[in-house]
């Protein structure tokens, strides 16, 4: 379900994929190739949520923001299932692990690789192409070209099932 809050209305580019059963309100814009899955919410009825290309935001995740303060997502994120993203700045290549929780200006490096569970209070930091994890979350090391790779394969599944659904389904 899509809807229009006080005037804004989402802007959904015409090659994303989203899900039948996502509900999206407000001041969000989601941009090329990028998919939201299943029973996602995504609200911009409190401040702009702006998502980049090719942007995966997988099924349960929750994206809002607090007052005068927006999400972003830059481009080639990867948000696992049952996210919740709030008023937080996720940089490109970024990979947010499932069930994770980021907070009001915490701000995801490039590259950066946010474990299963963890929890980012409201304000961190975390430097580019590290791997942190934990509640509350610290940063374990720096990342291998395994990792690499892996934030690779997982970001082109979730482009290329997206556009196999948008095309052959109609979930």
């Amino acid at each position: 379900m899509i809807h229009s809050y006080k005037g804004f209305k989402p802007d959904i580019h015409e090659t994303a994929f989203i899900a039948n059963d996502v509900t999206i309100t407000g001041d969000v814009t989601i941009d090329e190739l990028t998919s939201i899955w299943p029973q996602t919410v995504i609200r911009g009825d409190v401040a702009p949520t702006r998502i980049g290309k090719r942007v995966s935001i997988q099924d349960l995740s929750m994206l809002h923001q607090s007052p005068n303060t927006p999400l972003i997502i830059e481009n080639d994120v990867t948000v696992g299932h049952q996210v919740t993203l709030h008023s937080a700045t996720i940089r490109k290549n970024a990979l947010i692990g499932m069930g994770s929780i980021i907070l009001d200006g915490a701000e995801i490096g490039e590259n950066a690789f946010i474990g299963a569970g963890s929890l980012v209070p409201p304000g961190k930091k975390i430097p580019p192409n590290t791997l942190a994890f934990g509640s509350p979350v610290k940063v374990v090391r720096d990342l291998t070209e395994a990792d690499y790779a892996e934030m690779e394969r997982v970001r082109t599944s979730y482009v290329e099932k997206g556009q196999y659904y948008k095309k052959n389904t109609d979930l």
